[in-house]
C-alpha cells in the first residue's frame, strides 16, 4: 500500500513512536500517516498548531517593516531593505519581503488550512466541540493568510481545494479584489460561529480574533486605494492599468462599504473584556499615560509592566525561553551600540516630529521654545516608544559603566572640562563616533524602545525577552471604528472613541471637525500603532504615500556646549551645565535614497511565480 504522509512536530513523532509497540511496523518514524492524524483529536490539533507557524515571529525580524516607511531607517546596508524604497522595477528583484507576506510562504500555509478544513468538516474522532474549534481556527488562519496577501499584492488566486499532483491544471487566474474580500469575510464569519465560546489562549485565535480580522479587512476595502474611481483619480499608474478589478472595487457604493467597516469594528468594541482603561472621562497624568502605553506594548511579557495591559492584545505571537527565536532579541537588534546592541530599526526624525506636545499642540521646529527643548513635555507615548539623547535607560554593562554612571542615552557631541577654560569635545557613547561598536550606532540619533523590556535584569545583548508581537489589538479595532465614523460623517461618535484612547495616554481631547479631524485621527493612528506594521499599509490605502513614505529621512544632530563656569569631567545630560543645540538634517542619500513611485502601492509578483502560473497577471507599473 502507498501511504500519504503529513509532517508534524518532532514532539508528536516521538509520541507516536513510543506508543507503537509493533517493532516491525514499516511506517517512517519521522512522519505520521494522514489517516492517523485526522482520526485523533490531539494529532489534529497538532496539525493546526503547526499552521500557526505561518505567523513567523510576527514583525520581530531583524529588519522590520517600519524601516520601509517614514517610521524608521534600517541601520545596516546590504540587506535589501535599504533599497526597497527606491522605486524598484524588476519583478525578479523585489528586494526585501517579510516572510509573513511571502507569496510562496502564505500559499504553503493556505494549502495546510485547506487540508484541515476538508478533513475537519467530517471529523473522524469523537469530539464534536474540539472538531468545531479546530475547524474555526483553520478558517481563521486561511482568512489571515489571504488577508496578508491581499493587502500586499492586491487580489490573488483564491484556492479553497487541495491540489494533487495528478490534477491536470494547477494554474489559476487572479480573483477580483471584491471576491477576495468576500471570501475572507466568509471565512471570518465561519470562524466566529465555530469558535463561539472558545476561551482566550495565548497565541491562538478565538471568536474575537476573527471579528477583529474581519473589521480590518473591511476597513481596507472601504479605503481610497481600493475604490477604483478614487484610485484612478489619484494615480496615473493605476489609472492606466487594464485590470482595476484586481486592485479595487469597480462598482458599488462606498458608503455601504464604510458602514460595513463600522459595523464590523463595533462588533469588536462590544467585547469590552478586551478594553484596557478606555472608560476614562479625562486624561490621566503624563506619567500614567506613559505607563499605560508601555503596559499595552509589553503584552504581559515583562514584570516591569501591569499585566492587565495584556487585555488589549486580542491575538499575539508569543515567545519564551524554551525556543530561541528572533522575537526574543528585539532589544539586542534595535538597542544602542553603547550597550553593545545593534541599532537596527532606528526611529526617524519624521516620526519624532509627529508626536504632539502634551498640551495637544503640534510640535514645530519654527517655534523657539520647541526647538530649544524638543524632548520636553511631549505626548506621553513618545517616552514609551523612543530612546532619545538624554533619556534614562538601563544600567550600562561593566566595561562601559564608568563612562556613563548615570545610564543615559548619549547620541550627541559634548564638551567636558571647564566651561570657562580648557575643554574637549567628546562623542556620545550611543552614536556612530562612539568608542563602543561605532558601526552599530544610529544614523538618525534615536533608538527604538517600544517593544524592549525595560527590566534591568534583561541585558539585551545576551538575554532573551518575552514580549509578544501584536497581531490584532482591541485598540486597532477602536481606531478602525473611529475612521469609519469619520468617513460616514458621524464625527461626534468618532471623537468619543478617539478621545478614550487619548485620555488613556494622558492626552487632551480632540475637538476638531472636518478635514482637520481626519488629519488628527491619522496622526493619532500613526502614534498609537507605531512599529506595528500599520504605517506601511495605512499610507498606501489613504494614498498619501508620496508625501509621507516618499520623504527623505531626517535625522538629529545634538551638541552640548558647557556653560561658563561649569566643570564636568564625566559627561551626563544636565541643563544646568550645558546649553544644547539641536539641528535637523537630511540623511545622506548614499546611505539610503528614498523615492516614491505609484507602482509601489502594490508589490509585484515575482517572475518565477508568473512563469509557474501563466494565468497570473502582473500588477501595474512592473
Amino acid at each position: 500500500m502507498k501511504f500519504k504522509f503529513i509532517y508534524i512536530s518532532a514532539v508528536l513523532i516521538g509520541l507516536m513512536a513510543s506508543c507503537n509497540d509493533d517493532f516491525v511496523n514499516k511506517r517512517p518514524l519521522q512522519e505520521v500517516p494522514e489517516d492517523l492524524v485526522w482520526s485523533d483529536a490531539g494529532l489534529a490539533e497538532a496539525f493546526i498548531y503547526e499552521i500557526y507557524n505561518g505567523f513567523g515571529v510576527g514583525g520581530f525580524y531583524e529588519q522590520q517593516m517600519a524601516s520601509m516607511t517614514d517610521e524608521a531607517l534600517f541601520t545596516h546596508p546590504g540587506r535589501g531593505i535599504n533599497t526597497v524604497t527606491e522605486s524598484r522595477s524588476n519583478p525578479a528583484d523585489q528586494g526585501f519581503i517579510m516572510d509573513t507576506y511571502s507569496y510562496q510562504n502564505m500559499y504553503r500555509r493556505i494549502r495546510a488550512t485547506n487540508i484541515a478544513i476538508r478533513e475537519l468538516k467530517a471529523p473522524r474522532f469523537n469530539d464534536a466541540q474540539k472538531a468545531n474549534e479546530l475547524l474555526g481556527e483553520a478558517y481563521f488562519l486561511r482568512a489571515y493568510f489571504y488577508q496578508q496577501l491581499l493587502r500586499f499584492y492586491g487580489a490573488v488566486p483564491l484556492v479553497d481545494v487541495v491540489y494533487e499532483l495528478s490534477d491536470a491544471d494547477l494554474t489559476k487566474e487572479r480573483s477580483t479584489y471584491e471576491s477576495c474580500v468576500d471570501f475572507i469575510v466568509d471565512d471570518c464569519d465561519s470562524a466566529v460561529i465555530l469558535m463561539e465560546g472558545t476561551a482566550k489562549i495565548d497565541g491562538r485565535a478565538n471568536t474575537v480574533a476573527a471579528l477583529a480580522l474581519k473589521a480590518r479587512v473591511l476597513l481596507y476595502a472601504a479605503s481610497d486605494l481600493h475604490d477604483a474611481a478614487t484610485a484612478k483619480r489619484k494615480s496615473s499608474v493605476i489609472s492606466g492599468y487594464s485590470n482595476p478589478e484586481f486592485l479595487a472595487y469597480t462598482s458599488g457604493n462606498r458608503v455601504t462599504r464604510w458602514q460595513a467597516a463600522k459595523d464590523a469594528a463595533k462588533a469588536v468594541l462590544d467585547k469590552t473584556e478586551y478594553a484596557y482603561k478606555l472608560d476614562l472621562v479625562a486624561p490621566v497624568t503624563a506619567q500614567e499615560g506613559t505607563a499605560n502605553y508601555m503596559d499595552i506594548a509589553m503584552g504581559g511579557g515583562s514584570k516591569n509592566a501591569n499585566v492587565d495591559g495584556k487585555r488589549d492584545l486580542i491575538l499575539g505571537r508569543f515567545f519564551n525561553d524554551i525556543k530561541d527565536e528572533r522575537g526574543g532579541w528585539v532589544g539586542r537588534d534595535n538597542g544602542p551600540n553603547g550597550y553593545h546592541n545593534w541599532a537596527g530599526n532606528s526611529p526617524t526624525q519624521l516620526l519624532v516630529d509627529d508626536y504632539e506636545l502634551a498640551t495637544g499642540e503640534k510640535f514645530s521646529w519654527a517655534n523657539a521654545a520647541h526647538k530649544g527643548s524638543p524632548y520636553s513635555n511631549r505626548d506621553p507615548r513618545f517616552y514609551a516608544t523612543i530612546l532619545y539623547d538624554g533619556a534614562n535607560w538601563k544600567p550600562r554593562t561593566d566595561d562601559v559603566k564608568n563612562r556613563d554612571p548615570n545610564n543615559q542615552i548619549q547620541t550627541g557631541r559634548y564638551e567636558v572640562g571647564s566651561g570657562s577654560g580648557n575643554k574637549t569635545a567628546v562623542f556620545g557613547l550611543d552614536m556612530r563616533n562612539s568608542p563602543i561598536e561605532d558601526w552599530n550606532g544610529t544614523y538618525t540619533g534615536y533608538y527604538y524602545r517600544k517593544f524592549t523590556d525595560p527590566n534591568p535584569a534583561i541585558v539585551d545583548q545576551n538575554t532573551r525577552q518575552q514580549i509578544p508581537w501584536p497581531l490584532l489589538r482591541y485598540t486597532e479595532a477602536v481606531l478602525n471604528y473611529v475612521e469609519a465614523c469619520i468617513e460616514l460623517g458621524e464625527e461626534g461618535e468618532a471623537k468619543i472613541w478617539l478621545n478614550k484612547i487619548r485620555f488613556r495616554a494622558g492626552m487632551p481631547a480632540i475637538t476638531a471637525t472636518g478635514d482637520a479631524l481626519k488629519t488628527q485621527y491619522r496622526n493619532e493612528r500613526r502614534i498609537e500603532l507605531a512599529y506595528e506594521e500599520h504605517r506601511f499599509f495605512d499610507a498606501r490605502r489613504w494614498m498619501i504615500a508620496n508625501e509621507t513614505l516618499g520623504r527623505k529621512v531626517t535625522t538629529i544632530a545634538v551638541v552640548g556646549a558647557l556653560k561658563p563656569g561649569a566643570q564636568v569631567s564625566v559627561y551626563k545630560y544636565d541643563v544646568n551645565n550645558y546649553n544644547y543645540n539641536y539641528t535637523v538634517n537630511t540623511l545622506n542619500p548614499g546611505i539610503e535614497n528614498r523615492v516614491w513611485n505609484d507602482k509601489m502601492y502594490f508589490t509585484s509578483f515575482h517572475r518565477d511565480e508568473i512563469n509557474r502560473n501563466t494565468k497570473l497577471l502582473q500588477n501595474p507599473g512592473y
